[in-house]
């Protein structure tokens, strides 16, 4: 009897330990880190956790996460202007190091697949050092030096490139060279390379989350090409209406996605307000997306603006859910669909929608 009990108690343990979550951990220390306010969002296949850190001291945090299949955890630093990626494992604390002048420089200790990225990274760090300050200069420079820092920018990026590329030839069975194919090779507006690249990785790899991603990508890039049928939705707005792509018919449609802590997503920044003002009476029509969740806040502020905005929030997971079908990696993007439901600009740039316009309506 005592060894019927201690075998049942056995398989109690095991069904127990079975299904306890996993704890997962991150600690970090950042120079020149201004805001004391981390997000992390803790990511699976199926599913994402948000967390809010307040670091203890400056530069100082440390995060701790349970579940059963987390795979990475991406960091937002800076009003989440900055961003950074963690490989994860179960049981296993990453350690993340850097300065905050250099975000691309930022290193994560802790599982084969850090410490390699990182040690990717620090062979490059001559080039990222270099990409940086050449950004912040141009940021700052006048417009006759601007021209010189880009092409020599443009010149850091190939090389960055190249390095990149050297490493997935020479180690097509790593997981770090799926990664550096969606850091270098991931365009959503051309994936003839992507895809070139993906069928060189050892077929071991098919099954790492990060190698099905970049396939679904590729998929969905494809869905929003220059040309391609706009794919169609049905939401509702931020008064209650529903809309759909039907709701523009034989109208343009000037699709724009934004959040309000995207620093470039102000409308008059995007020349959006001028696009409303002067083509208020004519074919074309605006849709904005925004990753913001709070309608109420959302109502109030466009209470204070004289246009009368068509928005949708990220109520219910609408918002996320357009950017995932449209396929937007970077906020903000805009997209000109035609009269015939066809895509015919993608861009991130309010002049280049301006001009697109002026052209197509004279």
């Amino acid at each position: 009897m005592k060894g019927i009990l201690l075998i049942i108690s056995v398989m109690l343990l095991s069904l127990v330990s079975c299904g306890k979550n996993n704890v997962y951990q991150i600690e970090g220390k950042i120079a020149n880190l201004e805001n004391l306010v981390i997000y992390a969002v803790f990511e699976s296949e199926d599913r994402n956790v948000v967390d809010t850190i307040i670091c203890s001291k400056p530069g100082q945090f440390k995060i701790q996460q349970s579940g059963t299949d987390f795979q990475q955890a991406t960091l937002y630093f800076e009003g989440r202007t900055s961003w950074f990626t963690v490989f994860l494992e179960p049981g296993l604390k990453v350690t993340v190091t850097g300065d905050m002048h250099y975000p691309t420089q930022i290193m994560a200790k802790g599982g084969n697949l850090n410490n390699e990225i990182s040690s990717i990274r620090k062979k490059a760090a001559p080039l990222l050092k270099e990409e940086t300050d050449l950004f912040n200069n141009l940021n700052t420079t006048s417009p006759s030096d601007a021209n010189d820092l880009t092409s020599r920018m443009a010149n850091v990026r190939h090389q960055l490139n190249e390095q990149a590329l050297a490493y997935i030839q020479e180690h097509p069975d790593k997981t770090a060279s799926a990664v550096l194919l969606k850091t270098f090779f991931a365009n959503p507006d051309d994936t003839r390379r992507l895809d070139e690249l993906l069928i060189t990785l050892d077929p071991k790899l098919k099954d790492f989350y990060v190698v099905k991603e970049l396939e679904q990508y590729s998929i969905r890039a494809k869905r929003t090409a220059l040309g391609a049928e706009a794919p169609n939705f049905t939401v509702k707005n931020i008064n209650g209406h529903v809309v759909s792509l039907d709701s523009f018919p034989q109208k343009y449609l000037l699709l724009t996605f934004t959040a309000p802590w995207c620093d470039m997503c102000r409308t008059d920044d995007l020349y959006l307000d001028e696009i409303h003002h002067t083509y208020s009476n004519s074919k074309i029509e605006q849709l904005l997306v925004s990753l913001d969740d709070d309608m109420k806040g959302v109502r109030e502020v466009l209470k204070k603006d004289s246009i009368n905005w068509n928005l949708v929030t990220d109520s219910a997971g609408q918002a996320s859910m357009l950017v995932d079908l449209y396929n937007v990696s970077a906020l903000p993007r805009c997209y000109l669909i035609d009269e015939e439901g066809k895509i015919i600009l993608k861009t991130e740039n309010g002049i280049e929608v301006k001009r697109t316009l002026e052209r197509l309506i004279k």
